[in-house]
């Protein structure tokens, strides 16, 4: 028996990494069947107990338990959940600061699921030389809101060697996953980290302003620092797995302390009477990017129910 990594996915066979060398391994039909709501039992992450066959392809008899994990909803139409990647040691949300521009709910809709499901979370602001003078002043002051909340917050770009050196640092001895949106540029700030990778990439369509997907499938690759990258498909939008509309408040930091003046137990923050989350909204404690995107968050839940 041997101990493996799954870094890769590729239908009914995946890759794992085993004692330095890459091996192809089965997964057999009985841990599909005891996973109906997850569409892959299996993701890139994933530590697993090999049986090695005769002709050198691994056979997988043991999933070993997850220390976390991201999901997001099954895609083409199928029921359940996928698990984009698991034992992660930190996420980080990619978005551009032009082409596409960034939108703060889909960074906040990130760090709710890295909350939800204890995933160490983090930002970074790419394409920092693309900024005009308005750009860089929105750019700073989102990422100072998100320092103040605690987040890891770094401001990048391909072009500068120290933002990406600093990355780097951030990057080595870790399996950490990139999530943004197409166009966003992780393929290549992972190429400027680590130009052996040479990973695809793709210019921002000019008819939809929006990043062409390049990546494919989710993917482990192995950085020179000794971390891992899980290379991610491009997510245009972020779908939040097993979250109830009173528990949202939960996994926006800022919002946590206030729960506990609100009148009623499961309240919302939204119309509720007697409301201690909306109270420190209009007194200023919680930031309006922050609360907009939480209602917009709440709607899209509620629509769901």
């Amino acid at each position: 028996m041997k101990e493996g990594l799954i870094t890769r996915s590729t239908g009914k066979w995946y890759k794992a990494a085993v004692d330095g060398e890459t091996v192809d391994c089965r997964l057999p039909g009985k841990f599909r069947l005891r996973e109906e709501e997850v569409t892959n039992p299996l993701a890139v992450g994933d530590r697993v107990t090999l049986r090695i066959e005769e002709d050198g392809t691994g056979t997988v008899e043991k999933i070993h338990e997850r220390t976390n994990y991201l999901p997001r909803k099954a895609t083409h139409s199928k029921r359940g959940t996928q698990i984009l990647a698991a034992n992660i040691d930190r996420g980080w949300v990619v978005v551009a600061v032009r082409k596409p521009k960034f939108k703060p709910g889909f960074i906040d809709r990130f760090l709710v699921i890295c909350q939800a499901y204890e995933v160490p979370a983090a930002v970074i602001f790419n394409k920092t030389d693309l900024a005009g003078k308005k750009d860089r002043n929105r750019m700073n002051e989102m990422a100072e809101l998100y320092r103040e909340l605690g987040y890891t917050v770094h401001l990048t770009s391909i072009f500068d060697k120290k933002s990406i050196e600093a990355l780097n640092e951030n990057l080595k001895e870790k399996i950490s996953v990139f999530i943004g949106p197409s166009g966003a540029g992780k393929s290549s700030l992972l190429n400027a980290i680590d130009p052996e990778l040479n990973l695809r990439t793709a210019d921002v369509s000019k008819a939809t302003t929006k990043g062409r997907h390049t990546t494919t499938k989710a993917e482990l690759v192995r950085l020179q620092n000794g971390g891992f990258i899980v290379d991610t498909p491009g997510i245009r939008e972020l779908g939040l797995v097993n979250i109830q509309p009173y528990e949202l408040s939960l996994f926006f930091p800022e919002m946590r302390p206030w729960r506990e003046h609100c009148k009623f137990y499961n309240c919302t923050h939204h119309h509720e009477p007697g409301c201690g989350v909306v109270e420190a909204f209009h007194e200023g404690k919680i930031h309006p990017e922050r609360y907009n995107s939480y209602l917009n968050i709440l709607e899209s839940l509620e629509e769901e129910e």
